[in-house]
């Protein structure tokens, strides 16, 4: 599980997957069908999907010092494992040594071999049991998950043909290749600086639940979520966020679930107080957004409404 922790404005953001909330989700199988690549518009994000008994060239793409050398990955995904041959040529400086990682499309990195750098040159032969990651190499020895923090020297780049599977897809898909999903970011306005992930809801099959696990860490750590999502026929998309372990989550705290659009619109589903007396809360909702990141804001209980009264109960 990858995990981190955003301190933005006084509220503590906890967004999913790239941004580093834990998606445990399951493997899904994507027709990659379109004639151009799709990637993120900074290219960070390159998890495709390989065919079976067929050897793609993936090309990788170096990144600060080692911006003048050449990388070659030769993939071949086969009935029980993926074969990968890597070449690397024209390295300078003084790493000597890179961990060669298979992120996959949860965003976690699995370490899959050291790669040894002699005259400039490198080349390995390894192995993995994923079909669907991106490579990346990193002289960090544990890395967990693929941040913008992250020291990555070179990541594979997205071949031409392939579609890019969106970062926490899961679930059964209505056949469609799911392009590029970049977090929504904002530029102006009080809401500046919350980012989540886009979760890919145009791939997700209609009318099925798709279940997502979440455990969360700095103040809420121990305490974890699932998450359930039905992309209903009629249009909207139902979430059910169900909290648990919250005794030793900070008492007298609004947890808020908010939905973000690609456009950068925000939706707020739903909250719960945490007393400290109980374990478990639940929310219930729903969005109109085509596609949306999901992420958890820790609020002061005394926040005061700003918004317009649009009814008020009466005894």
């Amino acid at each position: 599980m990858s995990r981190r922790l955003f301190s933005i404005a006084g509220a503590i953001v906890l967004s999913f997957a790239a941004a580093g909330l834990a998606l445990a989700q399951d493997s899904a199988t994507v027709t990659t069908t379109q004639t151009t690549a799709v990637q993120n518009a900074d290219g960070t994000w390159t998890v495709i999907e390989y065919p079976v008994d067929k050897e793609v060239l993936v090309n990788l793409t170096p990144s600060g010092d080692y911006s003048g050398a050449t990388g070659i990955a030769r993939i071949h995904r086969m009935r029980d494992r993926t074969m990968i041959n890597l070449d690397l040529k024209g390295i300078t400086g003084d790493t000597n040594l890179f961990n060669l990682y298979a992120v996959d499309p949860t965003g976690h990195a699995t370490l899959l071999a050291p790669i040894t750098v002699s005259n400039g040159t490198a080349a390995i032969s390894t192995t993995t049991p994923l079909d669907r990651f991106m490579l990346v190499l990193s002289p960090e020895t544990n890395l967990a998950t693929v941040t913008p923090e992250s020291r990555v020297f070179f990541r594979s780049a997205v071949p031409e043909g392939f579609a890019v599977v969106p970062l926490g897809s899961s679930g059964e898909r209505d056949g469609m290749p799911v392009g590029e999903r970049v977090a929504a970011t904002s530029t102006s306005g009080a809401t500046a600086g919350y980012h989540a992930p886009m979760l890919g809801i145009p791939g997700f099959r209609r009318g099925t639940d798709t279940q997502m696990k979440i455990n969360f860490s700095g103040a809420l750590t121990g305490s974890r979520a699932n998450v359930s999502l039905e992309p209903r026929k009629d249009g909207p998309t139902t979430i059910n966020m169900r909290f648990h372990e919250l005794k030793d989550a900070p008492a007298g705290q609004v947890y808020v679930v908010w939905a973000v659009s690609p456009d950068n619109k925000f939706q707020r589903l739903g909250q719960i107080v945490n007393t400290g007396q109980r374990n478990e809360a639940q929310i219930q909702s729903e969005t109109q957004f085509p596609d949306f990141g999901l992420f958890v804001t820790l609020e002061n209980e005394s926040a005061s409404p700003a918004g317009v009264i649009v009814g008020t109960a009466v005894k």
